[in-house]
């Protein structure tokens, strides 16, 4: 009520998005709110905010966004030869070893597609508890185990567990780290005892500036969380999109694109396909969301060691150099 008194929120003004310590309920208790206000004058009050339920105006694969963002960033990088060569890691996803420092939204949907492609989750760390095994873990059981007791303790697919003092974990052995909870998480204090190859930020924040120049010094890579992470506000996006558009994804296109696919199938003399569908709203999201990290993924480190800079810098650099040259062409700086 505050932000809409104050003109502070609308689709046209500032659109929010969730975070920590929201959820579906809340994002749509927020449009709800401003739709009550301003509804009948502003037809694209529904896009006030992302992350809300499905059925208020939210948009399927939301949920998973950032995790799945997540898991696009480790495999554009893993099977990138310079990225590994600079990490001393070998191409692909396949058997790599992964710590995992939360097991929310974005720990455990970039735990689940990283499993899903070959990847072993082999230490998970939680607030209150953190477990180990060198054979990887199960997402979907540790989660189900997490959920019902609240906890990671007893978890009896663990070789080793922590109930105190869990961040102690961040310090086992693995190829590659997703700190996804807390910022300022890797630090000065533990950033020597680190004994990763490469750390993929799925926080905000989880490295302190000081403990990446220890990073930097012991070769370890560190792939950003404003380029990694971003895969949340990305289809935050789509669906403020979709709230404009006032239609979902794939509603005008999904039948003319079964009908192709069947007419080139007899043009090929082929049989009809009953099962054949069209791209829904779900194959939409995750395809753009695919493009947007996996393009943005490359151009940055393609950037980074075209200038010989650190990832961070390089993501920093780039993104200042667009705004320049924005404000150049439009002649608001000689």
């Amino acid at each position: 009520m505050e932000l809409i008194k104050k003109g502070f929120i609308g689709a046209a003004v500032d659109c929010l998005g969730p975070d920590m310590g929201t959820n579906e309920q809340i994002m749509t208790w927020i449009k709800d709110t401003y739709m009550n206000v301003k509804g009948e004058q502003d037809i694209n009050a529904e896009g006030c905010c992302t992350g809300k339920y499905i059925q208020q105006g939210g948009i399927t694969g939301r949920a998973e966004s950032t995790g799945l963002g997540v898991y696009y960033a480790i495999r554009e990088l893993l099977n990138t030869k310079t990225f590994c060569e600079k990490a001393g890691l070998s191409l692909g996803i396949k058997d790599k070893t992964f710590i995992v420092q939360g097991f929310g939204a974005v720990g455990y949907w970039a735990s689940n597609f990283t499993v899903k492609d070959g990847g072993k989750i082999t230490t998970i760390i939680e607030y209150n508890s953190a477990i180990h095994n060198p054979d990887g873990f199960d997402p979907d059981e540790v989660r189900a185990w997490m959920q019902e007791h609240g906890t990671l303790k007893d978890y009896p697919h663990a070789t080793e567990a922590v109930s105190e003092n869990p961040q102690q974990f961040l310090e086992k052995e693995a190829d590659c780290m997703v700190p996804a909870a807390t910022e300022k998480s890797l630090h000065i204090g533990n950033a020597e005892r680190i004994k990763v190859k490469a750390i993929f930020e799925g926080a905000n924040g989880p490295t302190t500036f000081k403990a990446e120049q220890v990073f930097n010094g012991r070769g370890i890579v560190v792939a950003p969380d404003m380029l990694v992470n971003g895969g949340g506000v990305t289809c935050s996006y789509f669906e403020w999109l979709k709230n404009l558009d006032h239609v979902a994804p794939g509603k005008m296109t999904k039948k003319y694109q079964e009908q192709s696919q069947q007419k080139l199938l007899a043009i090929m003399g082929y049989e009809a396909d009953a099962n054949m569908e069209g791209a829904n709203e779900i194959d939409i999201v995750y395809s753009g969301l695919e493009e947007i990290m996996c393009s943005a993924v490359k151009e940055n480190w393609d950037f980074s060691v075209k200038k010989d800079l650190s990832f961070r810098d390089a993501c920093f650099v780039n993104a200042i150099s667009k705004v320049y040259r924005s404000y150049k062409e439009t002649g608001i700086m000689i």
